[in-house]
Formats: C-alpha cells, sequence, structure tokens
C-alpha cells in the first residue's frame, strides 16, 4: 500500500503539467485568433468609417456644386434681366431721339417751304418791278434823247452868242472854278491855322501854368565861400603852421584859397569849384577834430575827405534818381548826376535845375499824355555835360550827347539832351518839353545870376588854359582869378623848362583872355622818393 501512493501524485503531477501547457495553448491561440479577428473587425470598422466619411465628403461636395449652380443660374437670370433693361432704355432714348430728330427734320421742311413760298411771292414781285422799271427806264431814255437833243440846240445857241466853243467854255469855267476854289481854301486855311495857333498857344499856356503851380520851387544861390568853425582862436596859428608851411601845404593839395583874417573862431575857405571847396572843408574838420596839423597828416585827410565825397556824390546821385522816378540807369551816369550837386550854372545848382526840368517835363507830358518817364529821364539827363571836367573838350550838350550815348541810353533821350539849347530842330515831343522845362527852370526870378557864372567861367578858363600844356598835371586857379598854381609832373619837366613852360602858361593867357590887373602864373615841380628801413 505504501508503495502505491507515491506514483499515484507523480501521476497527478504530470497530468497538471499537460492541463496546464494545453491550457496556455488555448489560451495563446486564442488571442492570436482574437487578435486576428480583432484587427480584421478594427479593419472592417474603420473601413466603414472611411467609407461613411467619404460618403458625407461626396455629399457635401454635391451640395456645394448644386449651390454654386443654382446661385450662377441665379446671377445668369440677374444678369439678363439687367441687360434686358439696358436694351429696352437705350432702345427708348434711341426712339426719343428718333422722334426728336424727326420732329425737326418736319421743321425744317416746313421752314424751307415756307422759305420757297416766300422766294417764289418775291420773284413774281421783282418780275412785277422789272416789268415797271424796264417802262421806266424806257421812258426816261426817251426823255434823256430829248434833253439831249435840247441840250445840243441849246450849247449850239450858247456857242453862237458867247462865240467860245465848247472846249472854250469848260475851260473858262474850270479856270473859273479853280481861282474861287483857291480863294476859299486859302482863307480857309488862314482861318485854320489862326484857329490853331489860338487854341494850342491857350493849351500851351495852361499846361505850362499846371505844371509850374505843382512844381513851385525855391532858389537860392550858390555861393563861392565856405566857413570852417574853430574851437578857438589859437587852432589858427597851427593851421597856419611854422613859416605858414600847413596852410601853403592845404592851399597846394586842395587848389582853393584860405582866408584867415580877424573873423573870430572861423577860417573861409574860397574856391569857385564847389567839389574842391567842399573836400578842403571837410579836410580842415578832421584835421581840427584830430589835432594833429603836418602836412603828412594834411594829405592823410585830404584823401578821407575826398573819399567821402566821392560817397557823398553817388549817394546823391542815387536820391535824385528816387526823387525823379528814373531808373536802370548806369552807375557812372549816376555818379555824374551826384557830381552836379557841386555844379553851377549863372548861380544856379545844376543838380536842382536838372530835378526841376524832370519834374516839369513829366508833368506837362501827363497832362499831353504822351511817354512821362521818358520825359523825366531826358529832362534829368539833359545837363549831364556839366558835370564833366572842364579838361574835357567841347561843350556841354556834346559832351552830355557823347557820354550818355557810351552808356546806352536811347535816341529818344540823346536827340532831348542835343536839342535843349536849339542847336539842332526838336524832332520829338520829348525834345520839345525838355526844351520848354528848362527854359521854364531857368526863368524863375531869381533862379539865375549872370555875374558869378561868367566869374566861373574867368576861373575854369585860366584853369583849361593852364591844364592844356604837355606835362601838367593839376592846375587851380585861386585869389579870385588873380593866381593860378600848376602842378607840373616832375619826369617830364624839369627845372630848365619849368621857366619857359610859365612863360608860355602866361602869354597864352594874354592871348586868350580879358582881365583886370595881372595874373600870378606859379609852377611847383616836387620829387618825391620813398624807401623803407627793414
Amino acid at each position: 500500500m505504501n508503495m502505491q501512493l507515491p506514483k499515484l501524485q507523480i501521476y497527478r503531477k504530470g497530468g497538471i503539467r499537460i492541463e496546464l501547457w494545453l491550457a496556455i495553448l488555448i489560451a495563446a491561440v486564442t488571442l492570436v485568433v482574437g487578435a486576428v479577428i480583432g484587427f480584421v473587425l478594427g479593419g472592417l470598422h474603420r473601413k466603414k468609417v472611411a467609407e461613411a466619411a467619404i460618403g458625407s465628403a461626396e455629399q457635401e461636395a454635391n451640395k456645394i456644386v448644386s449651390d454654386a449652380i443654382a446661385a450662377a443660374e441665379a446671377k445668369k437670370k440677374e444678369a439678363i434681366l439687367e441687360a434686358k433693361d439696358e436694351i429696352h432704355k437705350q432702345r427708348t432714348e434711341t426712339e426719343k431721339e428718333l422722334r426728336e430728330r424727326r420732329n425737326e427734320v418736319q421743321r425744317m421742311e416746313r421752314r424751307i417751304t415756307q422759305k420757297e413760298e416766300t422766294l417764289d411771292k418775291k420773284s413774281d414781285n421783282l418780275e412785277k418791278k422789272e416789268e415797271v422799271l424796264n417802262g421806266k427806264i424806257k421812258n426816261a431814255e426817251e426823255r434823256l434823247e430829248e434833253i439831249e437833243s435840247i441840250k445840243k440846240s441849246q450849247f449850239d445857241m450858247l456857242e453862237r452868242i458867247s462865240g467860245f466853243t465848247k472846249e472854250q467854255a469848260k475851260d473858262y469855267i474850270l479856270k473859273t472854278l479853280d481861282e474861287e476854289l483857291d480863294h476859299e481854301k486859302a482863307i480857309k486855311i488862314q482861318e485854320y491855322e489862326a484857329k490853331t495857333k489860338d487854341d494850342c498857344d491857350q493849351l500851351a499856356r495852361e499846361i505850362i501854368t499846371t505844371a509850374i503851380q505843382r512844381c513851385a520851387a525855391d532858389h537860392a544861390a550858390e555861393a563861392t565861400v565856405s566857413v570852417v568853425a574853430l574851437p578857438n582862436d589859437e587852432m589858427k596859428g597851427r593851421i597856419i603852421g611854422r613859416e605858414g608851411r600847413n596852410v601853403r601845404t592845404l592851399e597846394m593839395i586842395t587848389g582853393v584859397d584860405l582866408i584867415i583874417d580877424d573873423t573870430p573862431e572861423a577860417i573861409t575857405v574860397s574856391s569857385f569849384d564847389p567839389v574842391r571847396r567842399e573836400i578842403a572843408r571837410l579836410t580842415l574838420e578832421k584835421l581840427i577834430a584830430d589835432g594833429r596839423i603836418h602836412p603828412a597828416r594834411i594829405e592823410e585827410m585830404y584823401e578821407k575827405a575826398k573819399r567821402e565825397v566821392e560817397q557823398t556824390i553817388k549817394q546823391t546821385g542815387e536820391h535824385a534818381l528816387i526823387d525823379a522816378g528814373v531808373n536802370n540807369v548806369h552807375p557812372e551816369i549816376v555818379k555824374l548826376i551826384g557830381k552836379l550837386r557841386y555844379r553851377t550854372s549863372y548861380g544856379q545848382n545844376v543838380l536842382n535845375h536838372s530835378l526841376e526840368v524832370s519834374y516839369i517835363a513829366g508833368l506837362m507830358a501827363s497832362e499831353l499824355g504822351t511817354d512821362v518817364k521818358t520825359a523825366k529821364r531826358a529832362g534829368l539827363l539833359h545837363d549831364i555835360g556839366k558835370a564833366l571836367d572842364h579838361e574835357m573838350e567841347g561843350s556841354h550838350v556834346d559832351l552830355g550827347v557823347e557820354f550818355a550815348k557810351r552808356y546806352k541810353e536811347n535816341e529818344n533821350i540823346l536827340h532831348a539832351i542835343k536839342a535843349h539849347h536849339g542847336e539842332v530842330e526838336a524832332k520829338t515831343l520829348v525834345a520839345c518839353l525838355v526844351q520848354a522845362a528848362d527854359a521854364i527852370s531857368a526863368a524863375r526870378p531869381g533862379a539865375r545870376r549872370e555875374d558869378v557864372q561868367n566869374y566861373i567861367k574867368r576861373l575854369e578858363k585860366l584853369e583849361e588854359i593852364a591844364t592844356s600844356f604837355e606835362g601838367v598835371e593839376r592846375s587851380f586857379a585861386i585869389q579870385a582869378g588873380r593866381e593860378v598854381r600848376i602842378m607840373v609832373k616832375p619826369e617830364i619837366v624839369n627845372d630848365d623848362k619849368m621857366v619857359l613852360l610859365a612863360r608860355d602858361v602866361a602869354k597864352k593867357i594874354e592871348e586868350s583872355m580879358e582881365y583886370p590887373g595881372q595874373i600870378k602864373v606859379h609852377l611847383i615841380r616836387e620829387s618825391r622818393s620813398i624807401d623803407f628801413a627793414k
């Protein structure tokens, strides 16, 4: 019994192992089969889901296409309707335009028909009038033939009675008519001339009176002296200098005559040349203000005063142009206009005279309705030749014309300058106006003085004679024309030639001028040598 029991357990244990392995195997097979089945089922499910999704997308696409087709159909119908409306509208407008044109054509046809009817009536009337006129012409021709026959018989009778032929009678009648017409023409011309002259004289008086009234100007005679105030009488001695060297240097450089007398705190500068006198006056004032008075300082102050006067001349010319309303003037002409401030004509300031002529000429031009600007310009420039130095030969008219021509003034201005003293006939209205304005300005009471002008002309003539010789640099007429100081060029005139030159100048003065007493000819020759120590 004991030997059988262990075998039975072993057997059981072996049976259990077999069952276990079977169970594992079955489970494994089952899992594999399940997995395969699951995979197959999953694939089928996914396929089904995908097919369902595809079917849904196809349905959606079909829907979209259907909607698009429906929308396109709607747009098509709408476009067709709009096209039909537009076609209907265009047809309506076209039919309306056709109706209007048809009506217009009908109206034109009616007017043409009416005109044709009117023309037909006029044509009928003209035919009737032509018939009447033809009858009248025929009657007139018959009467004309009758008149001609009567006329011929009368001419024959007149020829028998008068003893003249037809041609002789015609000549006699024409001659008589010519004489009568010449007489009547002469009477009419005289009447018109007298009337025109009276009217012109009256109009000229009115224009001149208006111009003079609108341009009333004061006149002051130009003096030939200037007074320089001194701070004290001690300054007179300083100006005179040691042995008079300062005053001699001043007179030599400036070309003026300094009068130092008993007048308290004053020195008189005398010169017929206003430019020269003004430069000398400024030089003295600068020396007095500076306090240092010696020959070298005098020359320095003279140069400064000269530059100031040149600047003043330029500014004066510019102001004169502004006052006269004249523009586009060459700078050189501006300088000459400013220089007229220091020129006189019979005691009348030439710049004031030129401005007055410009004003009067412009006023008269405005009254006559002509070019005012040209008249003013010609009036301002008519005496421009008086600003030129006396070293230049020729009258102020010729010099003015030449100078203005050089700087491109137009022909009207040149002609007005040339004709303002009547040297040539005035051919333009502007030249006539300048002539009249010049005469009006000069004729004002107190405007000019003959004596002063003659005195200045004598001094200018004296300087002109002195500067006409070769080697003369500058000349100054001083001491009221009783002395002429001549500065010569040292490189041309030596000491020996100075004696001969002085004699020649004195002889020419004796031959060319008339003067009381005697004139002193004083020649000055200066040689300078300058070097610098370095």
